[in-house]
């Protein structure tokens, strides 16, 4: 642990906690010291203003204005939307397409995005259309002048990543505030910065599968973020068959291989949102290899029959066993 955040603790120091809303799901911070009413109104100023800029729910957002844009018009962007898109982008080129943020209108015709859910499958030359527009070269980016413009009708969808951005966002307002140590959720992925007053790390488990038997997973959530991807949150079943909400960006189809759970830690929540994505869409071999190149701490669990298996990439398992 960092002894600087050992050193200034306060172990009479009171833990504050606030939390709510926000891109559809529910945000909590836990801090040390400090005002909670006024901690509390910088988070929501801090969250409001993601959803407003990378939100494809909200209609009025910066995002959702680019995917209304007509073909070839040029539109201003937030510099952190386009810092967000420009992440979404280079883990799009390093996973081959495994992940890929200009599949908006695909999740809407699956059912899992603004327009609504359904219980029957899409028709298939729907599919292959919204498929087909897709693709990073359906749009481009002008970074040094604040833009980006539509180059066929494609539409952006930023929720493997932009969540993940939300908490390293807040966490580090929350930093600039004066609150050093914090441990920061949104969804389920997490930002811990510091320690607690009684000298701890801040300790999260990771969400559990339904009706699963592996042993808990405990992180020490001190100076890492945290993030999660399960195939189990959203889906619907057609004809007997479990459709998930994670789509593959390659088949424009969703997933239909045996990874349940991913778990990524690394020192961007942004990062490890979209590494999480990847992994999850990766079948699990694939997975497995792309953790290990990329040296991602990941743990991923894979249905294998009835039983889940539990599989840990050797830079997690380097954390778990500590220094030699």
């Amino acid at each position: 642990m960092d002894p600087a955040a050992f050193a200034r603790r306060d172990p009479h120091a009171r833990v504050a906690t606030i939390g709510g809303e926000t891109m559809g799901t529910v945000w909590s911070a836990k801090i040390v010291g400090g005002d909670p009413q006024a901690t509390r109104a910088l988070a929501e100023r801090l969250l409001a203003q993601v959803v407003a800029e990378m939100s494809h729910w909200a209609p009025d957002s910066a995002l959702s204005r680019l995917n209304r844009a007509p073909i070839g018009s040029w539109q201003r962007l937030p510099p952190a939307l386009l810092r967000v898109l420009a992440a979404a982008w280079e883990v799009a080129g390093a996973s081959n397409g495994a992940f890929d943020p200009t599949t908006g209108a695909l999740v809407d015709l699956w059912g899992f995005g603004p327009a609504g859910p359904r219980s029957t499958v899409p028709d298939t030359a729907a599919i292959d259309a919204a498929h087909a527009a897709a693709g990073l070269a359906a749009f481009e980016l002008d970074p040094l002048l604040l833009r980006a413009r539509r180059r066929r009708d494609a539409r952006l969808d930023l929720s493997g990543i932009a969540k993940g951005y939300a908490v390293d966002a807040l966490a580090e307002a929350l930093a600039a505030a004066g609150h050093r140590d914090v441990l920061v959720e949104i969804g389920g992925e997490f930002v811990g910065r510091g320690l607690r007053p009684d000298g701890q790390p801040w300790w999260i488990d990771v969400e559990p599968l339904p009706d699963a038997a592996l042993p808990p997973l405990r992180i020490a959530a001190h100076e890492i973020a945290v993030a999660t991807s399960g195939d189990y949150r959203r889906q619907f079943v057609a004809g007997g068959t479990r459709y998930s909400h994670t789509l593959d960006p390659r088949t424009g189809r969703p997933i239909a291989h045996g990874t349940a759970s991913v778990t990524v830690l690394g020192s961007s929540c942004m990062l490890a949102d979209a590494h999480a994505t990847v992994l999850t869409v990766l079948p699990p071999e694939q997975a497995r290899a792309w953790a290990i190149e990329h040296a991602i701490a990941a743990r991923l669990v894979e249905r294998s029959g009835h039983r889940l298996e539990e599989w840990l990439s050797p830079a997690l398992q380097a954390m778990l066993d500590g220094p030699s």
